[in-house]
């Protein structure tokens, strides 16, 4: 490790709608089977927020919750991070709007845009702050209303996402905690995974309307190979990094993406499902928020106990990806 100091999650909380949508539903919505899509996705249903609702609602919840867990008010936090695709606008940012439902007024605040690997990013960014003593604490959210991007019409990509949002509180540490982090990108690639309009380079107009520009494109076989590879190498750096291998570890949280894709990595890196944790099939993917309330409910159910070596890693558009290593 480079820092005597790294920084523990002592908080963990989360917000899924109510709404749930399930493949039956979707059955009725587009050209597609309930086995269909359990075949090739592993998904069975997603949450869906309702309408006029915002992502730093979702983001909000989801961090009164870890707030609370960690024994601290919304007043004690110093640095807010929210991860997001779907902020709530382009300016000001989802972190000061969740900063001002919270009463965090003593909070530095911004947002990053990593896709799916958003909450590692972030995770780690809060580290780097915290080892050095910069902040006492760190508030990071992953929240994502990824159905206000989908293109409800485009079976290939609608069945895939849900809105949700998962939290982390983080304070210094000098034992347990991030004990090792491998971050990456790739721009190269970066149009395999794309929401072309309402930026700087195709702003909204009826032309961006008409040819739906607005809405998430993926070429979803290339992803799919790249995503296995990279993840699987990201998990092995970031544990070559501590000095562990894949037999150390005692849980695996991967980025719920794709059934097939966990599957792969986890052959890959020769770990036996028993010690891979997978939600995927009630929630679909939630980008950032994936590997957050993963993380959440493994501890909560038990899945990960005190002292287990736990590997997060996710890889998204950017393309990005990232691993940590925690000793929990």
């Amino acid at each position: 490790m480079n820092h005597k100091k790294t920084a523990k999650i002592v908080g963990l909380g989360t917000y899924l709608p109510k709404k749930v949508l399930t493949n039956f539903d979707l059955e009725k919505m587009v050209d597609t089977s309930d086995e269909w899509i359990k075949t090739r996705t592993g998904i069975r249903e997603r949450r869906i927020a309702e309408k006029g609702t915002a992502t730093s609602e979702l983001a909000y919840m989801a961090a009164k919750s870890a707030i609370k867990n960690a024994g601290l008010r919304p007043k004690d936090i110093e640095l807010i991070i929210v991860a997001t695709i779907t902020p709530d606008m382009q300016f000001p940012s989802t972190s000061c709007m969740v900063q001002k439902k919270l009463g965090a007024f003593s909070a530095a605040c911004f947002d990053i845009g990593a896709a799916c690997s958003g909450f590692i990013y972030g995770m780690n960014i809060a580290r780097e702050f915290l080892a050095n003593g910069t902040y006492k604490n760190a508030l990071i959210i992953g929240a994502e209303l990824l159905s206000t991007i989908v293109d409800w019409s485009d079976r290939n990509t609608c069945i895939l996402f849900g809105d949700g949002a998962g939290a982390a509180v983080l304070v210094p540490s000098k034992s347990n905690g991030i004990i090792s982090t491998y971050l990456g990108a790739d721009g190269r690639d970066s149009e395999l995974l794309t929401l072309p309009g309402g930026g700087s380079r195709f702003p909204a107009t009826y032309e961006t309307l008409n040819n739906k520009l607005h809405f998430l494109k993926m070429s979803g076989n290339e992803v799919f190979k790249m995503a296995v590879r990279i993840m699987a190498d990201a998990v092995n750096k970031a544990l070559s990094k501590c000095n562990l291998t894949c037999k150390d570890i005692d849980c695996l949280i991967p980025h719920q993406a794709n059934i097939r894709i966990i599957k792969s990595v986890a052959k890959r890196i020769s770990l036996c499902d028993e010690k891979v944790y997978i939600n995927l099939e009630r929630y679909g993917n939630m980008s950032s928020a994936s590997t957050a309330v993963a993380l959440a409910e493994a501890v909560k159910t038990g899945r990960i106990k005190k002292g287990d070596i736990v590997a997060l890693v996710a890889f998204g558009s950017g393309l990005t990806w990232g691993a940590s290593v925690l000793k929990w």
